[in-house]
Order: structure tokens, then C-alpha cells, then sequence
């Protein structure tokens, strides 16, 4: 039989693992508390007994919300409402986080004019989301004796885009490709807030559309971001 650490010891006599929720009602194991009403209002230093009678009388929870304070602080408050509460604010919160997204687009050094266009359109939309834009100028054959090509390309696109992005990676060769990163003058926070008010925007335009008209623009939106997505050499 092997024999328990002290300190595998010590963490058992401790209770085990803390846990992160607060102590409600009978968890509540003190003399006294004080106790913050349902409003906010300061009730003051009350025994348990009449704090736990006061959250039955007032259907609610009591709720330790500042164990450490001698006496600890409690709140009479619905937890269960509380805890849904919390976990909403939470989601919005990651929801609204601000991911920097490196997106790739790959392009020929003899790329045809409407091709170039087409491209340097995704790469002005990704600017614009406030997201890096990785571009890849893929050699082929007897391309590989030009690297120059693949320079002057790649130096004419970020000259194109340079109101929305700068070169934050310079190109450089990576065996039969030049690789350069744009990256956008406009934060991703900025970029998610605009987007969010151009689409509420639209939303109040649609409304005096004909019901069948918004779902047939919601589509060809949905069309040219995932051909954006996608787009390819």
C-alpha cells in the first residue's frame, strides 16, 4: 500500500480542492453575518439564524459574497437568477473578444489584371474586418529564376491597400514561395464595432423591403463572405 505525501496529507485535512462557489443558506456555517438586503440596502451585523429566517421570508437566497470580512458579508438575492445572469454577461463578453485573424491569399507572379482585382478585393475586406492578411506569391517552373516578379507584385499590392494596411512582414523567399503579411491600420475591436452598426444599418434599410427581398440579400451577403473565406489561386 503506498503511503499518502504529507502534503497529499495536508490538502485532505484542508477539505480538498476550494471550491469557486460562494456558500448559500445552510452552507453558511458562521454566528453572525452581514447582511446586504435584496435592494443593496445595509441591513447591518445580524445572527444567521435571523438572516437565513429573512431569506425565507423574502423567498430569496442568502448568499456569502465576501467570506473574508469578519463578519463575512451576505446578500439576500435570487442565486439561481444570479448564476444565469453571470453566465450571460460571460458569453457576451467572450462574444465581443477581439481575435486578430490571419488570413492567407495566394496569387501567381503573371496574375491576370481582373484576377489581381478580384484578389486585392478580399484583401481590402480583410483589412477592413482588422484582420493580418498572409500573401503568398507562388512560384512555378521557370518562375523561379524571377523572383523579382513576385517583389514588385507584392510591393504594387500593399501600395494599393496602403490607406487600409501596412507591411508588418517584409517579403521573403520560402523555397518556391514569397511570402509578405499586411497587417490593418484599424483595430479588430474597431473593425467588429462598425461592422455591427453597418449591419443594423441594413437591418433598418430592409425593413421597408418586401419580406421576400431581405432573406435573398442576406444570401448574397453570406455568398461573397464565404467566397472571400475560400478564395484561392
Amino acid at each position: 500500500m503506498t503511503c499518502p505525501s504529507a502534503k497529499a496529507v495536508a490538502w485532505c485535512y484542508r477539505g480538498g480542492s476550494i471550491s469557486a462557489e460562494p456558500r448559500i443558506n445552510e452552507r453558511i456555517r458562521v454566528p453572525e453575518v452581514r447582511l446586504v438586503g435584496p435592494s443593496g440596502e445595509q441591513v447591518g451585523i445580524v445572527p444567521l439564524a435571523k438572516a437565513l429566517e429573512l431569506a425565507q421570508e423574502y423567498d430569496l437566497d442568502l448568499v456569502e459574497v465576501a467570506a473574508n470580512a469578519r463578519p463575512p458579508v451576505c446578500k439576500l438575492m435570487d442565486y439561481g437568477k444570479f448564476k444565469y445572469e453571470s453566465a450571460m454577461k460571460a458569453r457576451e463578453a467572450r462574444k465581443n473578444q477581439a481575435h486578430t485573424v490571419i488570413k492567407e491569399m495566394k496569387l501567381r507572379p503573371k496574375i491576370d489584371p481582373h484576377d489581381y482585382d478580384t484578389k486585392k478585393g478580399h484583401v481590402v475586406r480583410f483589412l477592413k474586418q482588422g484582420d493580418k492578411v498572409k500573401i503568398t506569391i507562388m512560384f512555378r517552373g521557370r518562375e523561379q529564376s524571377r523572383p523579382e516578379l513576385g517583389y514588385r507584385l507584392l510591393q504594387r499590392l500593399a501600395e494599393d491597400v496602403q490607406e487600409l494596411g501596412f507591411i508588418e512582414s517584409n517579403p521573403k523567399q520560402d523555397g518556391r514561395n514569397m511570402i509578405m503579411v499586411l497587417g490593418p491600420h484599424k483595430k479588430k475591436t474597431e473593425a467588429m464595432a462598425e461592422a455591427r452598426e453597418a449591419q443594423a444599418a441594413r437591418k433598418a434599410e430592409r425593413q421597408g423591403l418586401a419580406p421576400e427581398a431581405a432573406p435573398a440579400a442576406d444570401a448574397e451577403e453570406a455568398s461573397a463572405d464565404t467566397s472571400a473565406e475560400n478564395a484561392e489561386a
